[in-house]
């Protein structure tokens, strides 16, 4: 019994020692520079595809490899750091992370390039979940909100911030340098995650690895992934190569879990999800990532195609939202502690929803100064939902489960990003199809008001020297593109209500989420 006292009383001096603040900071830093990678390439495709020789559908295995390795390490982030110890690991990861984004920034080929950026994301997929769970389980209950509240304002402006940080590096630099940025400050994080992390527990002897289940996993969430970053580019189930990969993430995926549930020591322990809080919450953790991925996804396009703004440009739009969301969360960390972190959430869904309703009455006269509060709206709601969503999720899990949940919960916000970018992606190209061809049904050319557009049209070009059948033509071709821009951005607001639609929908899920207890009563517990 003096024993057990005394080791308790060690732990106890030890967790003393550390500087909560100083965590949070080398979590947070790991974690920030995840999110960032996240979207930071997407603005520089363009100058990737011409320095290294590739068409635009292999430049995009850029993106979409980071994102396979990434889902894949989620999940088994919790049974790494438990076998590697969690300090380790992480410190492992930041390394590791540091070192791929070097090797992206001097890639001088497509194939070297993906390969370091699948390196990126096996290492970044430990650094996500990994701050959130190292948070949760450094500081004490009555400071969780303040602590994710810090968490929380990082991954949620990290994805919106990328962009801005893109187009700005790659307008006044180079592309590489989208990469080399994260050298200094992954070193900086990795001898502050050395110093500030507490020591990692002595760990018992290690057990066999079940390389099957790992296998199994790998397959089916890469397969899944793939599927969904090319699902629409290859006209999804047309293609035997998305009936292939669907067939590959079906088959690995349930082969995983029927292993899993029959294994002594598995590597992602899938009886997290007895909670209820968690698997409500991640079923809404999906569709926030639709709505916050898939509004990412959304407005750059509208920006840049619609709008014709550039990259940079496009990034300073979106900067006053991130900015907004991250001083949301912080407002979100103080209401938390006033009002049900439920509550808080379904305000923010409604906020969102509001928001979303409003970001869609996109018209050809939208600008700049008319996306401005539709976005700061959303970025209100969004922050508002992300906090409350994890303190109602993960707060009423146990201590000794938090790691394993925070993988998973992760997870789910991935894939519904994910979800959402193949969503939203095909419901803009089918809905543009399908107002083009109403609008086009209502173009005849035997129809007045066409043929005095199409003569108006006609005219213009004859007086700048072209000749009769020519101006014609080119009357035609105008009109055709002020079409397409108009269906173009009727598709746009199907989007927005889609996603408006999804949130709308699974708001009654709040009510089975759980509230985290009071400080008192868990410390009592303990």
């Amino acid at each position: 019994m003096s024993v057990e006292v005394e080791a308790s009383s060690a732990q106890v001096v030890e967790s003393e020692r550390v500087n909560k603040w100083a965590v949070a900071v080398a979590a947070a830093t790991g974690a920030l520079l995840e999110v960032l990678d996240t979207s930071i390439v997407n603005v520089a495709l363009a100058e990737i595809q011409s320095a290294v020789g590739a068409s635009l559908t292999q430049v995009s295995w850029v993106v979409s490899s980071y994102a396979v390795a990434n889902v894949i390490v989620l999940p088994l982030s919790a049974w790494l750091g438990q076998r590697f110890g969690k300090k380790r690991y992480f410190v492992f990861s930041m390394v590791g992370f540091t070192l791929a984004s070097m090797l992206c920034g001097l890639a001088t080929s497509l194939p070297m390039l993906v390969i370091a950026r699948v390196l990126q994301g096996l290492a970044g997929g430990g650094l996500l979940a990994k701050a959130q769970a190292i948070l949760f389980e450094t500081f004490p209950r009555e400071e969780q909100a303040m602590a994710q509240g810090f968490f929380a304002a990082i991954a949620i402006a990290g994805p919106v911030i990328g962009p801005t940080l893109g187009g700005f590096i790659t307008t006044h630099s180079s592309w590489r340098w989208i990469f080399f940025v994260n050298v200094p400050v992954g070193i900086a994080a990795v001898l502050l995650s050395i110093s500030a992390l507490p020591r990692d527990q002595p760990r018992g002897p290690s057990q066999s690895i079940d390389w099957t289940a790992i296998a199994l996993l790998a397959v089916g969430l890469g397969c899944l992934q793939t599927l969904l970053e090319e699902g629409n580019s290859e006209g999804w189930l047309e293609s035997t190569l998305i009936r292939a990969l669907a067939l590959a993430a079906s088959v690995g995926l349930v082969a995983f879990v029927l292993r899993e549930l029959r294994s002594d020591r598995p590597v992602v322990d899938l009886y997290v999800l007895r909670y209820r809080s968690l698997w409500a919450g991640s079923l809404l953790s999906i569709v926030v990532g639709i709505a916050l991925y898939g509004a990412l996804f959304a407005v750059p396009i509208f920006a840049q195609s619609v709008m014709r703004l550039t990259s940079e440009q496009t990034g300073l739009l979106l900067l006053p939202g991130a900015i907004t969301s991250a001083i949301t969360v912080v407002l979100a960390s103080r209401l938390v502690r006033v009002f049900d972190p439920r509550f808080v959430l379904f305000t923010g869904g409604v906020v969102l929803v509001g928001a979303l309703h409003w970001t869609g009455q996109l018209s050809p006269m939208t600008g700049a100064p008319q996306l401005f509060w539709p976005l700061i709206m959303r970025a209100i709601g969004s922050g508002l939902m992300f906090l409350p969503l994890n303190l109602a999720a993960i707060g009423p899990i146990p201590r000794e489960d938090i790691s394993k949940a925070t993988g998973f919960f992760n997870l789910t916000r991935q894939l519904g990003g994910s979800i959402g970018v193949a969503l939203l992606s095909t419901i803009l190209d089918r809905r543009m199809a399908f107002h083009r061809s109403v609008l086009v049904s209502h173009l005849s050319e035997i129809d007045p008001h066409t043929q005095e557009r199409i003569a108006q049209l006609s005219q213009a070009f004859l007086s700048q020297g072209a000749t009769e059948q020519l101006a014609h033509a080119r009357a035609l071709a105008t009109l055709d593109a002020v079409v397409m821009r108009q269906a173009s951005i009727l598709s746009f607001n199907d989007t927005f209500f889609v996603t408006a639609s999804l949130v709308l929908a699974i708001l009654p899920l709040v009510m089975l989420l759980g509230r985290p207890k009071p400080a008192a009563d868990l410390s009592s517990a303990h």
